[in-house]
């Protein structure tokens, strides 16, 4: 009787647990997880990425020095002042009388209009 007893309770207990592992991985492999699980996986590659990034610079620089110091350059790249920047003078739209093409010039284009 006891033995009877013992066997279907762990029959009983393997069925729970079987189905209780099998509803898991039925929900693991749904679109939606699937989706959530690639998405967390390219958001840590991006975050690993980024930290390699932050390495490779601060190794840059550090190598840079280095070579700037070795060479006798004196001020790192990161410190020169930068040429000024370049103005260039715009090009005034001036009317001719008589000019093909401004006489059916009337007011500026505006592209918004014409939607």
């Amino acid at each position: 009787m006891f033995r009877r007893t013992f066997w279907f309770t762990a029959g009983a207990a393997a069925g729970v647990w079987a189905t209780t592992k099998v509803n898991r991985k039925l929900k693991q492999l749904t679109p939606e997880s699937l989706a959530a699980q690639a998405a967390n996986k390219a958001i840590d590659a991006g975050h690993k990425l980024k930290d390699f990034a932050v390495d490779v610079r601060t190794g840059m620089v550090r190598r840079e020095a280095e070579l700037g110091e070795a060479l006798g350059l004196g001020t790192p790249a990161d410190d020169r002042a930068l040429p000024a920047p370049r103005r260039v003078a715009a090009i005034e739209h001036t009317e001719h009388p008589g000019h093909p093409r401004t006489e059916h010039i009337s007011k500026p284009y505006n592209r918004n209009e014409d939607h």
